[in-house]
């Protein structure tokens, strides 16, 4: 249970530097435990999400203190009808604290206040604690993830164009993110549209998939698989590591492996509350 001196308070740009210093160190060493790759490739890295995460509107952080002294954060993007928690961390030093589950306590009880339909994260497979910390909470399992990194593709598929999404491509996208999910992810969108990673295939004349951007930080949606494969080959970098591909698509996976990329890890996909098994492929982000 957390402990009673568990202080949870808004994460502030006052709190970045310290924030990043422990989401870098908190996620590397459970790496280190499992002797997996680290996730953030160097302490900037981990200093830019959190940064971005605590600057960008419609993203609530928050800032874990244990004894007044700044234990971890989480957030959560508010963006969309269903929300997306995390990156979670916890300074190392004070594992074990509670620091963790008051954090993830706070953000559905705030899920609860808000009356926000679902909320979703996206879990590390090997790391046994904090998929057993989510599933005691009230996370399920839907999905497992093979994520994957390699150089970019730089290809085209043919049939399949891939273009720069614009401001007029938004209500088409949101459709068709409806027609796979049961909802949109429209605020996310609209970031990655002003943040200029956003991208749509044209298949037939008409939209057909559409990617926020490919890698951790983007989502994709898309009639089949054709659509997928052709925003991961024309993508020109993957943001963080590479896309989460859904393990049980294994025509995509297999068409991955077959460009080059490699297998890093596996994650887990779960949800609380409003959850549709989706209609047609799709890649989630690494917050859902």
């Amino acid at each position: 249970m957390p402990q009673a001196n568990t202080k949870i308070r808004r994460a502030t740009r006052e709190d970045i530097e310290v924030l990043g210093e422990i989401c870098y160190r908190a996620f590397c060493t459970v790496a280190d435990e499992h002797n997996f790759p680290h996730e953030f490739p160097a302490p900037e890295a981990a200093d830019g999400v959190v940064r971005s995460m605590v600057s960008t509107a419609g993203i609530y952080g928050i800032a874990a203190e244990l004894n007044g002294r700044v234990a971890g954060s989480n957030f959560m993007d508010e963006r969309s009808t269903i929300a997306g928690i995390g990156p979670i961390s916890v300074d190392p030093e004070v594992q074990n604290s509670g620091a963790g589950r008051a954090m993830m306590q706070h953000m559905l009880d705030r899920v609860a206040v808000n009356r926000i339909p679902g909320v979703r994260l996206v879990q590390t497979a090997y790391h046994n604690r904090s998929l057993s910390l989510y599933s005691k909470i009230g996370f399920e399992i839907r999905e497992p993830l093979s994520v994957m990194v390699g150089a970019p593709i730089g290809e085209s598929i043919s049939g399949y164009k891939v273009r720069a999404a614009t401001d007029a491509d938004l209500d088409a996208c949101n459709r068709l993110c409806v027609s796979v999910h049961g909802h949109d992810r429209g605020g996310e969108l609209r970031g990655a549209l002003q943040g200029g990673t956003a991208a749509v295939v044209e298949h037939l004349g008409r939209i057909t998939g559409y990617a926020s951007a490919i890698g951790y930080a983007g989502h994709a949606v898309g009639e089949s698989n054709e659509e997928l494969k052709a925003l991961i080959s024309a993508a020109p970098e993957f943001l963080g590591c590479g896309p989460l591909i859904p393990s049980r698509n294994g025509e995509l996976l297999r068409w991955c492996y077959s460009k080059g990329l490699r297998l890093m890890q596996q994650m887990t996909l779960m949800t609380v509350g409003l959850y549709n098994e989706p209609r047609s492929p799709f890649i989630p982000s690494i917050l859902y």
